[in-house]
């Protein structure tokens, strides 16, 4: 285990320590008491599908597809605490990584097809960093000729401080050279500088500050959050309402009244576990937010969740959706995967 593995992990165990003391429990008893059998069950069921459904090269194919949905695919088998380096599905994260760094432009870091794959590509480069050895990822006869994990996130958060600076409004769109944006594509951005900054990549302040007042301009005083442009278009999106409420808990800022605000307006609307119509994208923010804001609701939340995706789950292990299996698959894991707590980016 080399020297930056062994610190990630031992950073990593403080929070975790005083989330069991709180709870009487350590979380990553992954097969303890902690995560009740049938999540178990149910969330090895869909990565056996992913494996199962991964091509060659490391992609995922079949609707929605890009580094994006290979980066959310890439979580799933990091959240449930399997060894990366050497455990069942240590070839599949490989592979993955591979194909994302081999699709990331090499001059300005893009990860490509829409800053909404970028964003997420470049959460999964930052909830990878430190835990996958970059020694076992390129093939011998390639490692030297091939960017290491951390160079692809410092290049992915190159990309995305160069298009924020492009843009009036301080946050991101589909294209990384768009002067408009919105709280859906800036959500997938900001999360993964976020964690970028987690782990240990320099993001200034000064992006996050902007990002974050450009939400601040998006919320309303009742806690919905609007879409596109400066301000105005408000409802009940609760995937935005999630976003909004999450960027604001993980950049620290809860105590602003635009985060008190979306909080209320989630915890006070539980029994909506991903009712947008994209309901697989909502859950995955809406678990997190949750879980961030009020463990409490976010309890009483994942119970419904839990029941409704043992309903939709396919005898294969796959989650039906809009964007696509594998995109879907990996968004319903991931929304379960708070009940593991392995991944940085869902420390509270």
């Amino acid at each position: 285990m080399n020297l930056r593995l062994y610190l990630a992990m031992v950073s990593w165990c403080a929070p975790l320590v005083a989330i069991a003391t709180a709870l009487g429990q350590f979380p990553t008893e992954q097969f303890g008491e902690v995560v009740p059998r049938d999540i178990r069950e149910m969330y090895d069921r869909g990565l056996v599908y992913l494996a199962g459904s991964q091509s060659e090269t490391g992609t995922w194919t079949g609707g929605q597809s890009g580094p994006g949905i290979d980066g959310m695919c890439v979580m799933t088998f990091l959240a449930s605490g399997e060894d990366p380096n050497f455990g069942q599905y240590s070839g599949n994260v490989r592979k993955a990584l591979r194909s994302m760094i081999q699709a990331q432009n090499a001059q300005t870091g893009y990860f490509g097809n829409s800053m909404y794959h970028h964003g997420f590509a470049m959460l999964a480069m930052a909830e990878a960093y430190g835990t996958v050895d970059d020694r076992q990822l390129w093939p011998a006869e390639q490692g030297s000729q091939r960017r290491s994990i951390g160079a692809s996130l410092e290049l992915a958060v190159r990309a995305a401080i160069t298009s924020q600076k492009k843009n009036s409004y301080g946050g991101w769109r589909y294209s990384p050279d768009s002067d408009d944006a919105d709280t859906s594509v800036s959500g997938a951005v900001l999360v993964g500088l976020l964690a970028a900054r987690n782990a240990g990549i320099e993001v200034p302040d000064e992006s996050i500050d902007r990002a974050i007042s450009y939400y601040k301009s998006m919320t309303s005083d009742s806690g919905q959050v609007a879409y596109a442009g400066g301000m105005g278009g408000f409802d009940e999106s609760i995937a935005r309402i999630s976003i909004g409420n999450l960027v604001y808990a993980i950049a620290r800022r809860k105590e602003l009244p635009q985060y008190k605000a979306t909080l209320s307006y989630l915890t006070e609307r539980i029994e909506q576990t991903g009712q947008d119509h994209y309901r697989e994208y909502a859950r995955y923010y809406q678990a997190q937010a949750l879980f961030q804001g009020d463990v409490e609701a976010w309890e009483k939340w994942n119970k419904l969740l839990v029941r409704q995706l043992k309903e939709t789950q396919k005898s294969d292990g796959s989650f039906p959706g809009q964007f696509g299996t594998a995109a879907d698959t990996a968004m319903s894991l991931l929304a379960l995967a708070l009940n593991y707590r392995f991944l940085p980016i869902y420390e509270r």
